[in-house]
């Protein structure tokens, strides 16, 4: 009998990252044996089909899509890049999960912003989401506002 194989799609947040296969497939590899053990990711066999516009679609046997999707949460970095992986649905065909997918666009070009003495790029998203990416080489930080901040400026 053959196997019966499901199909998850996630999306890689923040999409800008440009990550392939083999690097979004240790990555989950790694989350997965950390959070389960070699002997259920063994037995779930995942595997990365497709990876591309800043999404991911990830292969595993049928029974164990709950267990690798939760896996999937647990990835924080993929070639020295901080992402996470956002789960969007489940599927026993890819070609269900290709309608899925929706291109993810930036509203307007990248631009520069000044918090204090520190220079940012501007990533503009639908629904109102901005990210700030600290001008640097070696760090990242995170930067959050709160109403009160926003006002002010």
């Amino acid at each position: 009998m053959r196997t019966k194989w499901r199909y998850i799609l996630a999306r890689i947040v923040p999409s800008r990252v440009a990550a392939d296969s083999k690097q979004v497939y240790l990555s989950v590899i790694e989350a997965a044996t950390t959070l389960l053990g070699d002997v259920t990711v063994g037995l779930a066999q995942p595997a990365v089909v497709f990876c591309d516009g800043g999404y991911v679609m990830i292969r595993c046997r049928r029974g164990t899509e709950s267990d690798i999707a939760t896996a999937l949460t647990t990835v924080t970095m993929i070639a020295d890049e901080r992402v996470a992986l956002r789960t969007v649905a489940t599927s026993g065909t890819i070609r269900a999960l290709r309608r899925r997918i929706k291109p993810i666009q930036l509203l307007s070009e990248p631009g520069e912003a000044k918090v204090g003495e520190t220079y940012f790029m501007v990533y503009r998203y639908p629904r109102q989401k901005v990210d700030l990416v600290e001008k640097g080489i070696k760090h990242q930080k995170s930067l959050f506002f709160t109403e009160a901040d926003l006002e002010e400026r």
